[in-house]
């Protein structure tokens, strides 16, 4: 490759997209970037999420920099450049035609699991907090620019098959597959986010993607309105994803 692979991987929160940025992150040709947009969201919004003062201190907070620095030179000058993207971070004000220099990717969860792994972190999630509206944005404008559909991957085919998933994604993005983007050492890397203890415990107690196991489909009553919103943009999504033979 003469041109580095800088690929962007959108995801909403609880989709599986740390344990992914640690596969990418195992490669021995990859950089990886941890939501350099989290400060910047924070800024806006005013949300208080755990972590908020540290992120806000360690991360710039200007979409347009962050946005200028991804498309940029990569981080220790190497071929791939995984940068691993929450899709809520993306507010309505920042641009999108910075897109076109990446490689944009889809990282996508059944609403349900997401809902239910998010409301034991913060106990009152909204749409807009799932990421969902925020990744349709971003989908459509990538398809209408690319002329073409981008690559999305489900998180629940991911776990049932890894290694013809990862095979699929690399393909896809025009890198060779690596093995090592099975496993990896447990414990927390130097790359992880300054939020990771509040959020990364089960990852940093990973040595790899856990198997899959089917998981509840429905969401506390309360949360009825919130999965079938999200329900309906996620299967927009989901009859593009790869898939591989296990997965069908």
């Amino acid at each position: 490759m003469t041109e580095p692979v800088r690929i962007a991987m959108w995801s909403g929160p609880r989709n599986l997209s740390t344990a992914m940025m640690r596969s990418w992150g195992n490669r021995e040709d990859t950089t990886v970037s941890d939501e350099p947009l989290y400060a910047h969201y924070l800024r806006t919004t005013g949300i208080d999420h755990p972590g908020r003062e540290d992120v806000l201190a360690a991360l710039d907070d200007d979409w347009r920099r962050v946005a200028a620095d991804l498309c940029g030179p990569v981080p220790g000058g190497k071929p791939v450049w995984y940068q691993k993207h929450m899709t809520h971070h993306i507010t309505a004000d920042v641009a999108l035609d910075w897109l076109d220099d990446l490689c944009n990717c889809f990282l996508i969860r059944t609403p349900a699991h997401v809902i239910n792994s998010y409301v034991e972190v913060r106990s009152d999630p909204t749409l807009s907090d799932l990421g969902l509206p925020q990744q349709w944005r971003l989908f459509t404008y990538v398809r209408e620019q690319a002329d073409t559909m981008p690559v999305v991957i489900d998180a629940d085919d991911l776990l049932r098959d890894p290694a013809g998933m990862l095979r699929a994604l690399c393909a896809a993005v025009g890198v060779d597959f690596s093995e090592r983007m099975l496993s990896w050492p447990p414990g927390p890397r130097p790359t992880d986010g300054v939020w990771a203890r509040h959020w990364y415990g089960a990852v940093e107690r990973s040595t790899g993607f856990a198997p899959f196991r089917p998981r509840a489909s429905t969401v506390p009553p309360r949360f009825a309105d919130l999965q079938a919103a999200a329900d309906e943009i996620y299967a927009r999504m989901a009859g593009h994803r790869l898939v591989t033979r296990v997965g069908r």
